[in-house]
């Protein structure tokens, strides 16, 4: 068996929150953030299950950037971001 460690971005959105994992587009929620970790952990695992079904997984996974390491243990690891940064946008309403 092996790992697939993800990353995880947590939002706060309608009073609920959001988890996210950015490099596979998935997305699920909770009334809190662990409930909403807890709920993407499963909502990605339905994903991986489908993609492994298909014999798709590590097409999947090597498109969204991830990383195969065979030694010490195998695993798959999600591509760190160069720069987390906010970019403003001057927008005209029309």
């Amino acid at each position: 068996m092996e790992s697939i460690i993800i990353r995880v971005e947590i939002f706060k959105e309608n009073g609920q929150y959001v988890a996210v994992s950015p490099e596979l587009n998935v997305s699920s929620f909770g009334n809190t953030p662990e409930e909403a970790k807890a709920s993407l952990s499963e909502a990605v695992s339905l994903f991986l299950e489908e993609c492994e079904r298909m014999k798709t997984l590590s097409e999947i996974l090597e498109e969204a950037g991830f990383v195969h390491f065979a030694e010490p243990v195998p695993r798959w690891v999600a591509p760190e971001p160069l720069a987390i940064e906010e970019l403003k946008i001057e927008h005209v309403a029309t």
